[in-house]
């Protein structure tokens, strides 16, 4: 998370929170496509919405894929498709998953354009589903998916004369206004005349092309002896001393924390964060780039999170980050970036325990708090050593970790400036542990690694990385100014 002075639980409130309606219910007969007797012929899709008036700040279809055929369906194989009437030719809109059973990080979301638009339908939201998913048994469903989508303006939105809107539908029913795709073909509902849903390739499909221009390399194993050693600040990197958010209120950003230290012949980065209960007793941890020369590409770092403390009392509200960012010049300023990966090892704003976030910004205003993000997540510890990969090109943003696939974020997120690489090791507050006992946590880093304008998979990085090693390089960039 950059260096800024906001309030993070009121954006994960933001974040999480469906509205839901409370109109009286209706229910269409249900109808299936004819490709029945396809592999996902028995796919149904329920629907009911979250926000039932004709007007509303987002449209929120809450959806349930179910298979009532007799065979297992992978969810990997099938997109589903709400379609709807934009306010505007020139309307931009955003997608969000507030809520899932399966998890937001296995869902995608992808806003599109019909080539044949009607008087109901112009646009549409296409939901899709990673391989983490995995598939969906005879009998069962998806559970909840709680998704919405708004205005990029956060105008109010008509949706009375949407196609697929069902304004007193509150509780989930089979809705054939809702397509559904398996392998590429319709297997269930009906959608707005000339326009049936086919499987061209979207945003949310892994690149499959091999990388070609850019690739000017910043490579750095953290080969350091200190904080002052002057080769950190001739590489580039500047280890924060300033005050000022995010965090606890009169913390210090202690450069003295940022130490190198040996684990079997390998130099790694750790940063130390330590509090004794108040804000004056606070320290915090930053390193980051002094340059923001980064932008579409590929990043990587070897980082380690921890769960409990090195010493001292556990339950602290910290987090543990790798991110890129740029300035905010103005409030709900559109050129703003920020690619996060955030570890709650004790929860925090709002979520009682182990998380860890995957965000793209577009932008935020910071007072009175409003946010445009994306956002996927895990709950569960990611305690110990993760290869973290985000990749960006001209039309997708797309995270892993240690090799899978943790969610892909749309192109309404994608930088307009080159941005910062940083590590920070930070306290939301101090409500998650009120002791006035010492007690400190530390996050390493082994490397970081960004390639310019190559989308690089996984395993790419891992055999970059080595090669670079095997060469005996522990540092280079390549990466002109901006």
């Amino acid at each position: 998370m950059s260096s800024r002075t906001t309030s993070r639980t009121t954006r994960a409130a933001l974040a999480l929170t469906a509205l839901v309606g409370s109109a009286a219910l209706a229910t269409l007969p249900p109808t299936t496509a004819s490709a029945s007797a396809s592999a996902g012929g028995g796919l149904v899709v329920q629907y009911r919405t979250g926000a039932g008036g004709a007007t509303a700040d987002q449209t929120e279809p809450w959806l349930k894929v179910r298979n009532t055929g007799t065979s297992a369906v992978q969810l990997s194989q099938v997109k589903v498709r709400y379609y709807f009437k934009a306010d505007s030719p020139s309307a931009s809109y955003r997608f969000a998953c507030s809520w899932a059973v399966k998890g937001c990080s296995v869902i995608t979301g992808t806003l599109g354009t019909l080539a044949h638009p009607t008087a109901t339908a112009d646009r549409y939201l296409e939901i899709g589903f990673t391989p983490a998913a995995g598939s969906l048994a005879p009998g069962a469903d998806t559970g909840d998916m709680q998704l919405r989508f708004y205005q990029s303006t956060w105008q109010p939105l008509n949706q009375s004369d949407d196609y697929s809107f069902g304004g007193t539908q509150t509780t989930y029913a089979d809705w054939p206004k809702v397509t559904a795709q398996a392998g590429g073909a319709l297997v269930w509902g009906t959608a707005p005349a000339g326009s049936e849903p086919t499987d061209p390739p979207t945003p949310t499909d892994p690149p499959t092309d091999p990388p070609t221009g850019g690739g000017e390399t910043l490579f750095d194993d953290f080969s350091y002896t200190s904080h002052t050693d002057p080769a950190l600040a001739s590489h580039g990197w500047n280890v924060r001393s300033n005050s000022g958010g995010p965090g606890v209120p009169g913390a210090t950003w202690d450069p003295s924390k940022v130490t190198f230290v040996n684990q079997s012949g390998n130099t790694v980065m750790n940063l130390e964060t330590s509090s004794a209960g108040t804000g004056a007793g606070t320290t915090h941890t930053e390193v980051l780039t002094k340059a923001s020369k980064f932008k579409n590409g590929t990043y990587a770092a070897r980082v380690k999170f921890s769960d409990a403390p090195k010493y001292g009392p556990d339950g602290d509200r910290i987090v543990q980050t790798f991110f890129t960012i740029n300035d905010l010049k103005a409030p709900m300023a559109d050129d703003y970036a920020e690619y996060d990966f955030e570890y709650l090892p004790n929860g925090g704003w709002g979520e009682p325990a182990n998380i860890l976030y995957t965000t793209s910004w577009e932008t935020y205003n910071p007072d009175p708090w409003q946010a445009v993000n994306q956002h996927s997540e895990s709950r569960q510890s990611f305690a110990g050593w993760h290869d973290l990969v985000v990749t960006i090109d001209n039309s997708r943003i797309t995270y892993y970790i240690d090799g899978a696939l943790f969610g892909t974020h749309d192109a309404a997120y994608l930088p307009e400036r080159p941005m910062s690489i940083n590590f920070n090791q930070w306290l939301i507050d101090l409500n998650g542990q009120t002791s006035t006992t010492p007690r400190a946590y530390d996050q390493q880093v082994d490397y970081v690694l960004h390639v310019k304008d190559q989308v690089l998979t996984p395993a790419q990085v891992a055999t970059k990385i080595a090669s670079l090693r095997g060469a005996g390089t522990s540092f280079v960039d390549e990466v002109p100014a901006s």
